[in-house]
């Protein structure tokens, strides 16, 4: 008799997360769960209050509560050695977006271009049709200004 074992079960316990999204300039090297204290000073010192207590107590940024602005205040609060200011970018992750788009489903709607203040998504225009979003993957930050103003939530900040 083959006794066959759950992963699913065992991963309950596991503190790493996979699609978190950590605050900026976490260096890419490390595993942040080993690192991170969970004091929570982060948290305290986001000034767009994205940032929150994630699965395990690890910070995590949730983009629908607002945009990332770079302000730099987790790294200057955080005492662990879990960030790297000198990193060419925050982090690497970009804006995607959504087959439920509304543009995608023919209705004209640019609400996540007009909030990024990159310019690193422009509409291309159609012939007798909504125009679709283009993102430049060169020029998204990953800020996730777009996200919030997205009335179907069709944008998704991820690694690319």
């Amino acid at each position: 008799m083959t006794s066959r074992v759950n992963l699913g079960r065992r991963r309950l316990f596991s503190r790493r997360k996979i699609d978190a999204n950590r605050p900026p300039w976490v260096k890419q090297d490390i595993e942040f769960t080993d690192i991170c204290s969970r004091c929570d000073a982060c948290i305290t010192a986001c000034e767009t209050k994205i940032i929150f207590r994630g699965d395990g107590g690890f910070p995590e940024v949730d983009f629908n509560k607002g945009e990332c602005t770079f302000c730099e205040q987790c790294v200057n609060a955080c005492k662990e050695p879990i960030f790297d200011i000198k990193q060419a970018q925050p982090w690497e992750i970009k804006a995607q977006v959504k087959d439920n788009c509304l543009a995608h489903n023919g209705v004209w709607c640019q609400s996540c271009q007009d909030m990024c203040e990159p310019e690193a998504i422009r509409f291309e225009f159609r012939i007798n049709q909504a125009p679709i979003p283009i993102i430049d993957t060169q020029a998204c930050t990953g800020c996730g200004a777009c996200v919030e103003p997205c009335p179907t939530n069709a944008i998704k900040i991820t690694e690319v």
